[in-house]
């Protein structure tokens, strides 16, 4: 009799830490009780970060593991973001395990010395610290819109400094008390709070200046787009925006029809689809925020495992706006030869201090591929500019980098960040070795002996983190092609594989209609044909964690081991 009282007395708290209205004593409670709580029935724990996380084993699909890369990169990403801002705010946030902020470029670090030193010869006040945990006046507002069981948020209140609030939310009633039970077991109540509200609508609510966040973190299960507008509206200005899409069946050419429902953008079946996707979101985010007058600047943008996460900030400005039709890009995808060509929206032409807005003049290739005479494939539009802000990476891998024991994934990560320090900024998509030795029936030339010889001819290379055999070149089609063929003069084609109906023919030197090049190409290795990345030995592509590692199954919202409804409280 007295474990039911008890258990009753546990529900009842948990309701009250969630709707304040109802017992107004309820904070007042949290700050009393210790920073742990007892486990219910079935409930374990998980350890995550500096995080301790309850779980009803009843739903195990609450806790991904293979998700914990995802949650450590966010930390770091949501960190650097915290550091910039709050510097601007005469705040320095202090990260456990760092000697000293970490410095990239030297012009940035004289910077804040002289604004520094200027505070204090001026007689103000002292440069205000923010640690972890606690919670800064002037801090980063955070939100996270589908919560489940709170780990994210718990882990940024406990592993970023500079915050002022989080706020956990979920639509399930049964998540949301989970959300508050972890947050007190993790004593980190005065920083975040638990809301069980409809994602859209709670970010609709604060679209105001005054009231939009600093930080919003989507990671649904599946796609994004119903949450994609209210949260460019939502996020503040220079705000961050972090997006997470698992639904890369849709957004790798399995449906082009639904993608284009979903994102604007008609995906296609091609070795580059994991760069495309990246790029069909951005597209997604780029125009819903145009609607508003506000535009996107990518900051971190990755394809891991069976998801993409991106990272952008949202600005405001009208003139900036304009720029978005020349940034949008359709793609024409050869289906034999697998050449694609972009052909952008729109065309900006710069005269002196005045911008001239036109539309573009197109298409970049005719009704046939010139080199295999197949048909093309159109998809996108997609974001057609830099996936990353270079700059803004370097400053996240120097800080993993210079304090590795701070995340379990450190090691991919600092493998992940250097691959992307590392891309050609400007070239859009990749080709694949494997795939034009296919095409051509011939033997798969070593990757630095390809790009060597791509270097040797004058073009610009580069490796990418999407895909484990990608070649980023601003080489033409063409040249590919030609480099191809000096390959196959060094391993011939098998006389088997040459009868095989297939874009070889068409490719092959004796039926090509147009005439052949003069490109001589030179395999000799050269020492930059192998980035800094792969001469560490780096880890840049994550091995199979676990069996059957992929997404787990949808949450189940009719569990009922985690808390006994108390219909006196239901409103």
């Amino acid at each position: 009799m007295t474990s039911k009282i008890i258990k009753q007395m546990q529900n009842i708290h948990l309701r009250c830490a969630l709707r304040p209205s109802i017992c107004p004593a309820a904070s007042t409670l949290d700050q009393e009780m210790p920073p742990t709580t007892g486990l219910l029935p079935g409930e374990t724990v998980v350890r995550e970060g500096k995080a301790a996380i309850l779980f009803p084993s009843a739903n195990e699909v609450f806790y991904n593991p293979v998700q914990e890369f995802n949650r450590d990169l966010t930390c770091a990403v949501v960190t650097e973001f915290a550091r910039e801002q709050m510097a601007r705010r005469g705040v320095k946030v202090v990260v456990p395990g760092e000697k000293e902020r970490v410095v990239v470029n030297l012009a940035d670090e004289k910077k804040e010395e002289t604004e520094m030193q200027t505070g204090e010869e001026g007689g103000e006040e002292p440069v205000v610290t923010a640690s972890v945990g606690e919670r800064c006046k002037n801090g980063l507002r955070v939100l996270e819109g589908l919560a489940a069981s709170g780990l994210r948020s718990v882990r940024f209140a406990l592993e970023v400094p500079g915050l002022r609030s989080v706020t956990a939310n979920d639509f399930s009633s049964k998540a949301a008390a989970l959300i508050a039970r972890n947050a007190q077991h993790n004593g980190v109540t005065h920083l975040l709070q638990a809301s069980q509200r409809d994602a859209s609508m709670l970010m609709y609510e604060m679209r105001g200046k005054k009231d939009r966040y600093d930080v919003i973190d989507l990671d649904p299960y599946g796609s994004p787009a119903p949450f994609l507008d209210a949260a460019v509206q939502a996020v503040g200005e220079g705000g961050l925006l972090c997006v997470t899409c698992t639904d890369m069946a849709v957004m790798a050419g399995n449906s082009g029809e639904t993608c284009y429902s979903k994102y604007g953008s008609v995906s296609i079946k091609a070795k580059y689809c994991h760069e495309m996707a990246l790029r069909i979101i951005l597209h997604s985010l780029d125009q819903r925020a145009g609607v508003y007058q506000r535009y996107i600047h990518p900051l971190l943008c990755v394809s891991v495992d069976f998801y993409i996460r991106v990272f952008v900030r949202v600005h405001t400005g009208q003139a900036m706006v304009k720029n978005s039709a020349s940034k949008q890009a359709l793609v024409y995808n050869c289906v034999g030869c697998g050449s694609f060509h972009l052909q952008r929206l729109g065309k900006r032409t710069t005269q002196g201090n005045h911008i001239k807005y036109s539309a573009a003049t197109g298409p970049p290739v005719g009704a046939e591929c010139e080199h295999c005479g197949h048909r093309h494939q159109l998809g996108g539009p997609i974001w057609g500019e830099a996936l990353h802000d270079v700059s803004f990476v370097q400053k996240v891998l120097s800080a993993v980098s210079g304090n590795p024991s701070r995340f379990g994934t450190a090691r991919r990560i600092e493998g992940m960040l250097s691959m992307v320090t590392e891309e050609l900024e400007d070239v859009p998509l990749y080709y694949t070795v494997d795939n034009l030795s296919s095409t051509v029936h011939c033997s798969t030339p070593p990757l630095l002996q390809f790009r060597s010889a791509l270097l040797h001819a004058g073009h610009r290379v580069s490796l990418s983190h999407a895909c484990k055999n990608a070649l980023k070149t601003d080489a033409p089609p063409r040249v590919l092609w030609d480099v191809m063929r000096c390959w196959e003069k060094v391993c011939p084609v098998s006389p088997l594989l040459a009868l095989s109906p297939s874009p070889s023919l068409s490719l092959s030197p004796p039926s090509l209609a147009l005439p052949l090049s003069s490109l001589q190409a030179c395999f000799d290795v050269r020492e930059d044909a192998n980035p800094q990345s792969r001469r560490r030995h780096l880890t840049r592509f994550q091995e199979n964690p676990e069996p059957f590692w992929g997404p787990k199954a949808r949450a189940n919202a009719g569990y009922d081991t985690l808390i006994n409804t108390n219909p006196v409280l239901d409103p």
